[in-house]
């Protein structure tokens, strides 16, 4: 079975019609934890991406392959190699991050977004429809995070990407970066989505 609709929108879908942190409202534990900073959203976004596009897209190749009774089994052994290869390659090359992100890393096996789109589409649909549907997901998810991260860095520690970027005689807003900063922004920014929605 295969989607009828434009290839293009199941790339752009991610993004804001079906927004995985906003819309679908998946993934909000990586969200609220690893965003005091720009960095860790980028890095967490990239890693959480790099994941769901491979198993996306090998589960659609072997879709037909994997009994009904055991699918979640076969998911489940996907996505944690890919998870291993991500931990392992920011462990390498990325260490401060890697321990910045801590074990939110090896939980992107059971992040929801990832389980959600293989369920939702890549186990319906081909290899290259399920690629673009991962690509938009995955890409939404990392944009939303580095909002978050931005906004909480900012405020909190009036730094963007660790660049000093305010002025030297404002005063950080600490909460900001703190799990009840999280919450607040997350809190705004769905406002916000969810008011912009109404008007279109």
């Amino acid at each position: 079975m295969s989607s009828k609709k434009p290839a293009i929108y199941h790339f752009l879908k991610g993004f804001w019609e079906e927004n995985p942190v906003f819309v679908q409202i998946l993934g909000t534990c990586p969200t609220l934890a690893v965003t005091a900073t720009a960095v860790n959203g980028i890095g967490m976004g990239l890693a959480t991406t790099f994941v769901l596009i491979l198993s996306c897209v090998v589960v659609s190749i072997i879709k037909n392959l994997i009994p009904n009774e055991v699918r979640i089994g076969v998911y489940t052994v996907i996505i944690a190699a890919f998870v291993t290869l991500a931990d392992l390659f920011l462990k390498a090359y990325f260490p401060d991050l890697s321990k910045s992100l801590g074990p939110f890393v090896p939980l992107i096996v059971v992040n929801c977004i990832i389980f959600g789109r293989i369920e939702a589409f890549s186990a319906k649909n081909n290899a290259w429809l399920s690629f673009l549907d991962a690509l938009g997901n995955g890409l939404g998810f990392t944009i939303t995070l580095i909002i978050m991260g931005s906004i909480r860095e900012l405020l909190g520690k009036g730094t963007w990407f660790g660049i000093p970027v305010l002025l030297s005689f404002y005063k950080p807003m600490l909460v900001m970066i703190l799990p009840t900063g999280a919450f607040f922004t997350y809190g705004t920014l769905m406002a916000i989505s969810n008011a912009l929605k109404q008007k279109s």
